[in-house]
């Protein structure tokens, strides 16, 4: 999809995905957008009543050809082409390969729209959701490598990588002090931050968030105790570095982070939590102190068996780039950050 290629999902239909896709005369009947993009599009009310949060299959008075396909899914071209439609949706016979196309559309970092049995359609690449399912399986994740890594904030650390067979993203874990099978370390889940993390940007809490983090686990660590940060590859909150930044973008025409998302088609959530829980796992580690303000990641791991012995707050002082940013976790994403 990252490439242009089409898919078969669920033998259903064959998608080109509208971002990426290539080919000299293609033009679909449809397309299929997410409930976000369409919400986005005021097609709300096209949704069906039963299933409001199902991708939204639509068609136009003539087919879609690549370049009005984009238009459709990419809010930063809304307006260069306002006017959009009349639409009609159609029924959805199979939501879970549609939903299954979505989610593969957020792995590979592109906008969630695609035409819809496109004309030439190409060789297509047949998936399935259960072929989704598999990939996604967390018991596939292993430890690959670990070492000593002595860091700025302790000298006595150790770096532990994870790899599963079918999936690029390396995560990892930083131990902070020695393991201890006894005491439930502090652990900080921490999601790739490419702009916070090493550029330094203001816009987020991430860099600030990574170095505390670290000082707290030294801290831990020189009392006796330790810590494990755990290092996700899930850059954006799961949706990818280039959305991440069209997400700024819009943040910059005034939506905040969760309109931004959505007016990509895209989750304000996407993150594998699953993932943490299985790293911890490998690492022996069942009982855990976390630091967040996220009772949402408390829920998660807990779902997946981890013991949260205590939620330890990780607020920081905002600045004068990521106030909106932090307000918006505070009223509409659920963090728990003082005023």
């Amino acid at each position: 999809m990252r490439h242009g290629w089409p898919v078969s999902v669920g033998g259903s239909f064959t998608l080109l995905p509208a971002e990426t896709g290539f080919g000299q005369a293609v033009a679909a009947p449809r397309m299929l957008i997410s409930a976000a993009r369409a919400v986005t599009l005021k097609l709300a009310n096209q949704r069906e009543a039963a299933e409001p949060q199902a991708p939204v299959l639509i068609r136009a008075a003539e087919p879609f050809d690549l370049e009005q396909a984009r238009a459709v899914a990419d809010p930063a071209l809304d307006l260069l082409y306002p006017m959009k439609g009349p639409f009609a949706a159609e029924h959805l016979d199979d939501r879970e390969a549609a939903e299954a196309a979505m989610e593969l559309a957020r792995l590979a970092g592109v906008l969630p729209a695609f035409l819809v049995d496109p004309e030439p359609a190409g060789e297509a690449q047949a998936v399935s959701p259960a072929d989704l399912a598999e990939w996604k399986d967390t018991s596939r994740l292993a430890i690959a490598s670990r070492a000593r890594l002595p860091v700025a904030a302790c000298e006595d650390a150790e770096i532990v990588a994870f790899r599963s067979a079918d999936d690029l993203r390396e995560h990892v874990a930083l131990i902070i002090g020695r393991q201890d099978g006894a005491a439930a370390p502090l652990v900080r889940l921490h999601s790739e931050c490419l702009t916070g993390d090493i550029l330094g940007s203001l816009k987020c809490d991430c860099g600030p968030q990574l170095d505390a983090a670290l000082a707290a686990m030294a801290e831990q660590a020189r009392s006796g105790g330790w810590g494990v940060l755990l290092y996700l590859r899930q850059e954006g909150r799961g949706i990818g570095l280039i959305n991440k930044l069209r997400a700024y973008r819009l943040q910059d025409q005034g939506y905040d982070t969760v309109d931004a998302n959505n007016r990509l088609g895209l989750p304000t959530e996407a993150r594998d939590f699953p993932v943490a829980a299985r790293m911890l796992a490998l690492l022996g580690v069942h009982a855990i102190q976390l630091m967040t303000n996220n009772p949402a990641k408390v829920e998660a791991l807990e779902a997946e068996g981890v013991t949260v012995s205590e939620r330890v707050p990780h607020q920081l002082p905002p600045n004068p780039h990521n106030e909106r940013y932090l307000a918006t976790k505070r009223d509409r994403t659920g963090h728990l950050l003082d005023d």
